[in-house]
């Protein structure tokens, strides 16, 4: 089985989360844009992958069509580490972080979809056998910041039937909040994306304690400092969760090494795909990290999450807590009254993304 040829696909579909004002640097995110990658072979199959692309579509777009889709055409569809080895290889140069790993994370999974659909086994089947056929997920919230609000999602949130929330939030009062909202036994998460030094993040720890938070994820700037991340976890008095910012499993031995985290986030869409993810949770068990992926996303990578958390005995799966109009699997990757996410169970990612939403929501340049 031989590439033939590989696409970039921008979607953007719009959403309703409530009372969230996220943003992201100076632009807010109005939408969920994806950067959805066809990859066509010789044999009639087509792979599908996913480039993490919040608000830099345009540019994760062009880093797989000018980067990602000359290595890759004409390339046997086989041994996928080494291919995925030598590709991040060649393109070395260009940064082994961000962007570029991102488009080559985009090229594994499809790949990975592919030889699914070859040996007709679905993904967890190829990593080693699912061990669930339902993960547990847990509701992330958008950042909101008033606390009276910040309450009231979460007690929408449980209510629906999600039995853990996620904060976007870097105040202790909306910590405090959410907690009385919901109670003392359902597990809180505080993401707080990197805003704090190693003091003021330490007492925010202390501050913040009463509320017992299941841990707080990436509280400190720049988050790749993580001899100041292990600091905040051993005199701040809580776990420390981080890992959505880093790419290939080079990064997160540093991270690991430093003592720095308890829960151990990659995110499948930025650190390298699924051959890089699994040695990132091999490396993990290894050293008695927990896994808790990154996976705030709708396109296939948030199906190869699925997959890659099916095989493992325990641990939730990341899902936004919003509405939207549309969705590629026809809501099959959505959680039950339970607030469990089915795992698929056809041939590599499991579905195939419906091409008529595609369409009708392709943004054309």
């Amino acid at each position: 089985m031989k590439i033939t040829d590989v696409r970039a696909h921008h979607i953007r579909i719009p959403y309703d989360a409530g009372p969230a004002s996220f943003r992201q640097g100076a632009s807010a995110i109005a939408a969920l844009d994806m950067v959805i990658v066809e990859v066509s072979t010789d044999s009639g199959l087509t792979g599908w992958g996913d480039a993490f692309a919040y608000v830099c579509p345009k540019t994760t777009c062009s880093a797989v069509t000018e980067m990602i889709a000359p290595q890759a055409r004409g390339l046997e569809v086989t041994d996928i580490a080494a291919a995925m080895e030598q590709i991040q290889r060649n393109l070395h140069l260009f940064g082994r972080y961000g962007i570029t790993m991102f488009a080559i994370s985009a090229l594994d999974i499809a790949l990975w979809d592919l030889v699914g659909k070859q040996k007709r086994m679905p993904l967890h089947a190829l990593l080693g056998g699912a061990r669930r056929t339902k993960i547990p997920a847990y509701a992330s919230l958008m950042r909101i910041g008033t606390p009276e609000l910040v309450g009231s999602e979460c007690a929408r949130a449980v209510k629906s039937g999600y039995g853990a929330i996620k904060l976007h939030e870097t105040t202790v009062p909306a910590v405090e909040a959410a907690r009385q909202a919901i109670g003392p036994n359902v597990p809180i998460m505080v993401d707080m994306n990197c805003p704090l030094d190693g003091p003021a993040a330490i007492r925010f720890a202390h501050d913040c304690k009463a509320a017992a938070p299941m841990f707080l994820e990436e509280p400190i700037w720049p988050p790749e400092d993580f001899a100041t991340l292990a600091e905040v976890r051993r005199k701040g008095g809580l776990d420390i969760a981080a890992g959505e910012n880093a790419c290939t499993v080079h990064q997160f031995r540093q991270m690991m090494n430093a003592g720095a985290v308890s829960h151990a986030q990659p995110s499948v869409t930025k650190v390298g795909g699924v051959t890089e993810f699994q040695r990132v949770a091999q490396l993990a068990d290894q050293l008695g990290v927990n896994i808790i992926p990154h996976s705030p996303y709708f396109g296939p990578g948030f199906l190869a999450t699925l997959h890659l958390m099916a095989v493992r005995d325990e641990g939730m799966i990341e899902a936004f807590f919003m509405k939207r109009p549309a969705c590629l699997w026809a809501g099959r990757a959505d959680a039950d009254a339970n607030g469990d996410i089915a795992v698929p169970q056809g041939p590599g990612l499991g579905y195939e993304p419906d091409r008529e939403v595609m369409e009708r929501y392709r943004v054309r340049d």
